[in-house]
């Protein structure tokens, strides 16, 4: 019955020996043996065996991309100007062999990596290139710390400047400043707007002005075209009512002729429709020589009969 126990008791344990050495890696991680302490190899996802006593899993490392951010460090600009700079390191681990065995404690060595780095790079720069080269700092830290942790089977994906802290004095300095620049610019844009509108008013006078003239030049034409028309239909009137009187006299003139009158009747009626001719309103009327001489008998006749 003893022996039996024994034997149990030593099944269970071979059970869990067996157990031990059955690992599974899982998803993007990767597990470094070691076999009486020396590397033996690295495994990757899947299913695995160790051998008992002799072989151990040294370090389960993580293949994801990590983010690490750093506490603000300080930093003297080329101006001499103390400030606090808090990064963030995206990095991702490509070799766990070096990983492991390359330096003791990664996250602590690239963060002063980091800071040493951040402190050389701003140490060229003034203050207020650092405040507006975000992106170039950002580039050289990355290819600086890229090439430092290579040794350690680490790549360095992406370095951000998180915030940039300079001293209270300078903070209210530039707190100034902008608030300055705020109200300059306000002031521009006020001008501006003033400036706009006293143009769009004078263009709109200008405008008016021009409309208004157009309107006089186009009433005082239209009005010079209807005294023309007036003038005209005027002489034409009085052109045509002259040539009705002739056309009269000219009929009874020679009416009288075909009733038999002598050429003194006819002169003198001749006379007459001179007279109607010019209606008062000539100054100058050019009568005929023998129209002249009648003119002259019947005015001495006239004396004759008033004796």
């Amino acid at each position: 019955m003893a022996g039996a126990i024994v034997l149990l008791i030593i099944l269970v344990l071979i059970i869990i020996l067996l157990a031990s050495c059955i690992k599974i890696v899982p998803q993007a991680q990767a597990y470094v043996v070691e076999r009486l302490g020396a590397y033996q190899g690295t495994w990757s996802v899947g299913l695995k065996l160790k051998m008992p006593f002799i072989d151990k899993i040294a370090r389960k490392v993580n293949l994801k991309e990590q983010v690490v951010d750093f506490a603000p460090q300080p930093v003297i600009t080329k101006d001499n100007v103390t400030m606090r700079i808090d990064t963030v390191v995206f990095f991702q681990i490509t070799d766990p062999k070096l990983y492991t065995y390359g330096v003791e404690n990664p996250i602590m060595a690239i963060e002063n990596l980091t800071a040493t780095t951040l402190r050389n790079i701003i140490g060229d720069l003034e203050l207020d290139q650092t405040l507006t080269s975000r992106e170039t700092i950002n580039t050289k830290m990355r290819a600086s710390l890229d090439v430092a942790t290579d040794p350690w089977g680490i790549k360095v994906t992406r370095v951000e400047l998180k915030n940039i802290i300079p001293p209270a004095a300078i903070q209210d300095a530039m707190e100034k400043q902008m608030k300055a620049e705020r109200e300059r610019r306000e002031s521009i844009l006020r001008a501006e707007g003033e400036k706009k509108s006293t143009i769009l008013v004078a263009e709109g006078k200008k405008q008016s002005a021009i409309l208004e003239a157009e309107g006089e030049k186009q009433s005082a034409i239209l009005h010079a075209e209807a005294e023309k028309e007036k003038m005209i239909r005027e002489a034409e009137g009085e052109a045509e009512a002259i040539l009705k009187v002739q056309q009269a006299a000219a009929d009874g003139i020679r009416f009288i002729k075909e009733a038999g009158a002598d050429d003194a009747v006819l002169k003198i009626k001749s006379l007459e429709a001179f007279e109607k001719a010019a209606d008062g309103k000539a100054t100058k009327i050019i009568i005929p020589s023998e129209i002249q001489g009648l003119a002259g008998m019947l005015a001495s006749a006239k004396e004759v009969l008033n004796s």
